[in-house]
C-alpha cells in the first residue's frame, strides 16, 4: 500500500464518523506519525510503499480510531503552542483555545513592570496542570519565570512530570487537592495563578461528543451540577490568601458562565475583571487581579 492508498483509505473509512473534512485531517495526522513526513513530503513521496511494520500500526490506529478515540490518545501525542506533548487518558487534550489563555499571560507578563522578560523575576501557578502544557509552554515563553503547577490526579503529574523532562524544561509540580482549603496551604505565594478547571456541569455529559465522553478524563471536565463555579471560588480564595501584592488569576470558561464567574470575582474584591473572547467570538477566558494593574506598572522614566 502506498502512503497516498493509505491516507485515501483511512479518510473513507472515519468518513463515517466524521465529517469529510475532519476525516482528511486525522489521516493526515496519523501518515505524519507514520512516515515522519509532513504533508508537503508526502506529496512528493506519495507513491512510497509503506513498509510492514507501518502498515500493521496503520491497521491497528484505524482499529482504534474506529472506536471513537481520539486520534491524540491514538498518536499519545498532541501539539500545543508548538510543541509536541504527549498524552494519554489520564490526561484532557490540550486545545487551541486554551493557547489563547496561555498568550494572552504572555503577553500581559512581557508587558511588565521593568525588567525585560527573559530576566525579569516573576512566579505562576498552573491549576491542574494535566499534561503540563500550561507551565511548560509559559516556561519556555518566560524563562526567567519561577513556574509551578498542581493537580489532584496522580496519573495526569506522571504525564506532566515525563513531558516536562523530556522537553527539558524546569517545572515544579505538586500533587495536591486544590478544592481543599487545608492542602492549598502548601503551595508558595505567586504573581500569576493560570488554570483550564473543570468547568462542565454534569448535565451537559449526555450532550458531548462521544470521543470525549468516552476517553477523556471526567475529573478534569465535569463539576457539580449545584456547584459550576467552584473551582473559580478556589482560585479567587487562594489568590487572596497570603499575598500583599495584586496577584493576577487567568482562566479559560464555559461560554455561558462568564458573566457569572466575573460576577464571582468581582465579589470577592477583585478589579479589573476582564473577559475575553477567543478565535470564535466566545467568552472563553477570564482574567481578575486582586488589586490594579498599574501598581505593578513602571513609574515614569524607569
Amino acid at each position: 500500500m502506498t502512503i497516498q492508498e493509505a491516507a485515501g483509505t483511512l479518510t473513507e473509512n472515519l468518513v463515517t464518523l466524521y465529517d469529510r473534512r475532519e476525516a482528511s485531517g486525522i489521516a493526515d495526522m496519523v501518515l505524519e506519525n507514520l512516515t515522519g513526513w509532513r504533508k508537503a513530503d508526502r506529496i512528493i513521496h506519495k507513491a512510497t510503499e509503506l513498509t510492514a511494520g507501518q502498515a500493521e500500526t496503520l491497521k491497528k490506529y484505524t482499529s482504534e480510531l474506529l472506536t471513537h478515540k481520539p486520534v491524540q490518545y491514538v498518536l499519545q501525542q498532541a501539539w500545543f503552542c508548538g510543541i509536541k506533548f504527549h498524552v494519554d487518558d489520564r490526561v484532557l487534550i490540550p486545545r487551541p483555545e486554551t493557547e489563547e489563555l496561555v498568550s494572552w499571560l504572555a503577553e500581559q507578563a512581557e508587558a511588565g513592570p521593568r525588567e525585560a522578560p527573559e530576566t525579569r523575576e516573576m512566579s505562576i501557578l498552573d491549576v491542574g496542570t494535566g499534561s503540563g502544557c500550561i507551565a511548560i509552554s509559559l516556561k519556555r515563553k518566560l524563562p526567567a519565570a519561577t513556574i509551578y503547577a498542581c493537580d489532584v490526579s496522580e496519573g495526569a503529574l506522571q504525564v506532566a512530570v515525563n513531558n516536562a523532562t523530556d522537553l527539558q524544561t524546569a517545572v515544579s509540580f505538586l500533587h495536591l487537592d486544590f478544592l481543599d482549603p487545608d492542602q492549598r496551604t502548601k503551595l508558595p505565594q505567586v504573581d500569576y495563578i493560570v488554570s483550564n478547571p473543570p468547568y462542565i456541569p454534569t448535565h451537559e455529559k449526555a450532550g458531548l461528543p462521544s470521543n470525549v465522553v468516552g476517553y477523556e478524563p471526567h475529573l478534569a471536565l465535569f463539576v457539580p451540577d449545584g456547584h459550576p463555579l467552584l473551582f473559580y471560588e478556589a482560585l479567587a480564595d487562594f489568590a487572596c490568601f497570603r499575598n500583599k501584592h495584586p496577584v493576577f488569576v487567568f482562566a479559560e470558561l464555559h461560554e455561558e458562565m462568564a458573566r457569572q464567574a466575573q460576577r464571582l470575582f468581582i465579589a470577592k474584591g477583585f478589579e479589573e475583571v476582564e473577559i475575553k473572547k477567543d478565535i470564535h467570538g466566545k467568552e472563553r477566558m477570564i482574567r481578575a487581579c486582586t488589586g490594579r494593574w498599574k501598581d505593578r506598572s513602571p513609574s515614569p522614566g524607569s
